[in-house]
């Protein structure tokens, strides 16, 4: 009898090697809020010891932001992750889930949904008002997320940097020649291709300039991590299945520029057994595994200090640690730190911030602090997932810090630009 993903519980033995590495615990001290304290909430979920409407269980469990930081630092091996989505399953299978979070899933499960609200938003972005309008307040927050999503927040926003830096939107002055090498598909997803759309426009042109052949296949979707990570698993199955099928057989890899949306796609085998979601996970590549992997060339010099900060899905559930810190490394004149608490969640987690505004905020505080207190001041925080991006981008502009927030790959992308190849 199969148990839907508690199984990967099992090897707890309540050491507490996990409690220094939980965001949510060590924001409120609270053993329930926990890994180890979930985990025993869960297994009594699953022995029918609690019932599923129990209010602390939901609690405690709705509170975790599910960013993995527990599995690497685990003697065990316990598959936090898993165990939490079988849990969550089992949740929204009892209860049903708020109408936020209902109406949410539903927009992003519906192509023209997504599309049509992700445009609008892109187009008040364009006006300026979101950046005038951050602030501290729930309000201001959202309006800092969205103004962080936008190419403003680069370096060009606020003058850093020794020297002028190329606009990413603009192809090399000297295109290079065609790539003869692997084939790549790009995944689109749904937030990158709508508010960061520059950032795969930079994907390519990094992986071409590296030998790759970059591919477009149609009839992508929404990658189902959101519907996963809230429990409602035949979503995310139905768009896993979805992409499985388009992306068959269409090049050697799939490369993923969204750190949460590469874990989801990397583990699709569970969520879809048929050959089409087996062939799929095998073939996902973070974009920075394959441009390090070919290197990467370099290119002109960046002359600025950045902080390296490791998307959760990314480093924890994917195990991508020095892939980024490579590409950035391969940049002449960039200084890259890695900050004390770079490797801990900022809070963002998908639907999170949304959900559960106050303890995101306190957990992305103590990143915000590690920033202020850099010495060296960075000029830019650079992370690979759109979530982060946003997130921290709001809490520099909501803390009054002058830092901008880039994707690792819109460096390289500017390096090459200044290179003129």
């Amino acid at each position: 009898m199969t148990r839907g993903g508690f199984e990967a519980l099992d090897p707890c033995v309540h050491c507490g090697f996990c409690l220094p590495a939980c965001p949510t615990y060590l924001a409120t001290g609270d053993e329930s809020d926990s890994p180890r304290g979930r985990i025993v909430l869960m297994r009594a979920l699953e022995r029918g010891e609690l019932a599923a409407d129990d209010p602390a269980l939901r609690e405690h469990l709705d509170a975790c932001l599910g960013c993995r930081g527990c599995e690497p630092v685990c003697p065990a091996g316990v598959g936090y992750g898993r165990g939490l989505e079988a849990a969550r399953k089992q949740l929204a299978d009892a209860n049903g889930l708020p109408f936020f979070a209902r109406l949410t899933l539903a927009v992003f499960r519906r192509r023209v949904l997504w599309r049509s609200a992700f445009t609008v938003a892109r187009w008040f972005r364009a006006t300026g008002l979101p950046g005038r309008l951050a602030g501290g307040s729930r309000l201001g927050f959202s309006m800092g997320m969205l103004a962080a999503s936008g190419p403003g927040l680069g370096v060009g926003r606020w003058g850093l940097g020794k020297g002028p830096v190329p606009n990413p939107r603009l192809p090399p002055p000297n295109p290079p020649q065609r790539p003869s090498g692997p084939t790549v598909a790009l995944f689109r997803g749904c937030v990158m291709d709508t508010l960061f759309r520059r950032v795969h426009d930079a994907t390519r042109r990094t992986l071409e300039a590296n030998g790759y052949r970059v591919v477009e296949v149609d009839g992508q979707r929404c990658c189902g991590a959101l519907h996963e990570h809230a429990g409602d698993r035949g979503a995310a199955r139905a768009l896993v299945a979805l992409n499985a099928s388009v992306f068959r057989g269409q090049a050697d890899f799939i490369v993923v520029n969204s750190a949460g949306c590469g874990a989801l796609l990397r583990e699709a085998a569970h969520l879809d057994a048929s050959p089409a979601g087996v062939e799929m996970g095998s073939r996902i590549r973070d974009v920075s595994e394959l441009l390090a992997a070919a290197g990467p060339k370099p290119g002109a010099p960046l002359p600025m200090q950045v902080a390296y900060d490791a998307p959760c899905h990314l480093e924890h559930a994917q195990g991508v640690r020095d892939a980024p810190l490579r590409l950035l490394q391969a940049i002449p004149e960039l200084v890259v730190h890695r900050l004390p608490g770079s490797d801990r969640c900022c809070g963002s987690a998908g639907m999170y911030s949304l959900l559960q505004p106050a303890m995101a905020r306190a957990v992305l505080d103590e990143k915000l602090q590690s920033i202020a207190a850099a010495d060296p001041r960075p000029a830019l925080v650079v992370t690979g997932n759109p979530g982060c991006l946003m997130q921290i981008g709001a809490g520099l502009r909501a803390a009054g810090l002058p830092i901008g927030v880039a994707h690792p790959v819109e460096l390289l992308d500017w390096s090459y630009a200044g290179a003129g190849s």
